[in-house]
């Protein structure tokens, strides 16, 4: 299986040594079993679950799955795992997703990726959602990472204006050609950033009073396990403490 794992890595453009990431991934991916319906997450750490469940559908896992953006989808098809749309499944077994920062309650900022959105969808669609993330990711109080906002483009000076209020700095995402960046549902993203932590329910719940905001990046009650690798150590932490 190691020709497998090199060759999907360079599907994803990622660097075979992360390995943390791959240990906290693979990790998660055991929880993964036959007949299952899987939400695949969107990010680098993310892509290692994605190629590992490649792996084990090669080696004959039987399970389905759908996707949080058409990045992962690409992926995913290149591995021949199963793919489903999500606009017509109800319910998931599980999703397997990575973190931009997490806090000791289990909640996370996500969507440096840009899938947000479909990111928070499945995992309100699962029965358990696990995070996986390296050491790196880590944060006593949530505030270090930017936060991404999915902003309806009709909406976008306004809202841009009040994210303004809420935050130290605002910006609208670029892409790498320097345009706007586009999500997968045609929407753009303004970036929050702050010199300060910050209280994650109050910020939610402010964001949510802004029309023309889709979806914030705060995940605070979906996720359920958090998978984290230092070293060649794996630490599973879930709501009630380490497991």
């Amino acid at each position: 299986m190691a020709t497998f794992y090199a060759d999907a890595c360079k599907l994803i453009g990622v660097n075979p040594a992360e390995s943390e990431k791959k240990l906290a991934a693979e990790a998660a991916v055991e929880y993964v079993n036959d007949g299952m319906v899987i939400g695949l997450g969107t990010g680098s750490t993310a892509a290692y679950a994605v190629v590992k469940i490649g792996e084990r559908v090669k080696e004959g896992l039987h399970i389905t799955a759908t996707s949080s953006s058409l990045a992962t989808e690409q992926l995913a098809r290149g591995l021949n795992i199963p793919l489903l749309e999500f606009s017509g499944i109800s319910r998931l077994d599980l999703a397997i997703d990575g973190a931009d920062e997490i806090d000791p309650q289990l909640r996370a900022v996500k969507g440096g990726g840009g899938a947000l959105f479909r990111e928070k969808i499945l995992a309100a669609a699962s029965d358990r959602m696990i995070c996986i993330a390296d050491p790196s990711k880590l944060v006593e109080r949530l505030g270090k990472a930017k936060l991404p906002v999915e902003v309806l483009p009709f909406a976008a000076a306004f809202v841009e204006k009040s994210l303004g209020d809420l935050c130290t700095r605002v910006a609208v995402r670029q892409s790498g050609s320097g345009s706007r960046f586009v999500t997968d549902q045609g929407n753009c993203i303004f970036d929050m950033h702050f010199d300060e932590p910050y209280d994650p329910l109050e910020l939610a719940t402010a964001l949510k009073t802004i029309p023309g905001v889709i979806e914030h990046g705060l995940f605070l009650s979906e996720i359920d396990m958090l998978i984290v690798a230092h070293g060649d150590k794996v630490a599973k932490i879930n709501r009630q403490g380490m497991l």
